[in-house]
């Protein structure tokens, strides 16, 4: 049950398209006077190394982020190779200028990592933020940030970490199954909230508790944002989550948005050896019920880039459907 640790996984091409939508999210929701809350039902550790033994051994940063940041601008002909995977979807005119919730994203990271603002130098770029530490960055005096992790060392480690920050009261950490805990908060008091559902996925059963965890939260608070991130794999469970929360949303009366990322083929291979070689996460997806109406645009602006500079093969792409 506690096997999965995010660290290996951190600045991956899935985190640079939870973490870029989870920025427009924060930045959207605290424009108002009325306070937020935000639910994490599944924390992880809130900060993560880079060059750390974790994402070292995975390697899987240099396919993320590290791959966004190298040319220090979008260039122009990558961009031109997205254009198939773009559908009709206008490209940004200045093909040289990041889309701006990429911007946003990496202003953010270039806030935690003085040396890569001042330098641009990727390997100055050491500390990644998990959805906690994204979070808090747009809390106002009146907000409130709701984190809950199982996994023991995790936990720990995310104590430590917020209790750096000095936030006081502002953020509240507990050892609880998010899915469940996640009940006792809806309705916020202030009728507004925003829900990150981001489990690890590596008991099958998630997929379902998700589903589950998402409907009973819509029933209880209608008008939430609800954001959900899931890994796109071929497993059947996978595959019905997005077209569960789909039907939800929609018997709901409840606007949706559905944003996918692939980088690369899901399909087997084998080495000069005649080794299996599996490709690891492919792709990954976000679902939203309740989005704000800028979201469809920024993501409209960004995902072709994200395509064009993450993409490993020609099975890279996107899509993004709405609907409500």
């Amino acid at each position: 049950m506690f096997s999965y640790r995010h660290a290996f996984h951190a600045g991956n091409h899935a985190d640079v398209l939870k973490h870029t939508t989870l920025i427009a999210l924060m930045k959207y929701l605290t424009q108002k006077d009325t306070a937020l809350t935000v639910i994490d039902t599944h924390a992880g550790a809130g900060l993560y190394r880079l060059d750390g033994d974790y994402t070292e051994t995975s390697g899987e940063a240099q396919e993320g982020i590290f791959k966004l940041v190298a040319e220090g601008k979008v260039p122009s002909a990558l961009v031109k190779q997205a254009r198939s995977a773009t559908k009709g979807i206008a490209i940004p005119a200045s093909t040289g200028a990041w889309a701006p919730a990429l911007q946003d994203y990496l202003d953010l990271l270039r806030g935690l990592n003085p040396k890569f603002a001042e330098t641009g130098d990727a390997a100055h770029l050491k500390i990644y933020p998990g959805s906690p530490f994204i979070e808090q960055q747009f809390l106002s005096g009146r907000d409130k940030l709701k984190l809950f992790e199982l996994h023991p060392t995790d936990f720990k480690s995310l104590s430590g970490n917020i209790e750096q920050l000095g936030v006081g009261r502002q953020v509240a950490v507990a050892r609880e199954d998010g899915f469940e805990a996640l009940k006792t908060f809806l309705p916020p008091p202030a009728r507004r909230a925003m829900v990150l559902c981001d489990p690890s996925y590596e008991i099958k059963s998630d997929y379902a508790r998700v589903a589950v965890c998402m409907a009973d939260a819509v029933k209880r608070f209608a008008t939430g944002t609800y954001v959900v991130w899931y890994p796109i794999i071929p497993r059947p469970e996978a595959h019905d989550l997005p077209r569960k929360l789909k039907t939800l949303a929609v018997k709901a009366g409840r606007s949706w948005l559905n944003a996918t990322l692939t980088v690369k083929s899901s399909k087997l291979t084998t080495d000069a050896d005649g080794e299996v070689k599996r490709p690891g996460l492919p792709a990954s997806g976000i679902f939203i019920i309740n989005p704000p109406h800028t979201l469809k645009a920024e993501l409209q602006a960004a995902l072709p880039q994200m395509v064009a500079l993450l993409g490993q093969d020609r099975n890279a792409g996107f899509t993004l459907e709405h609907g409500g």
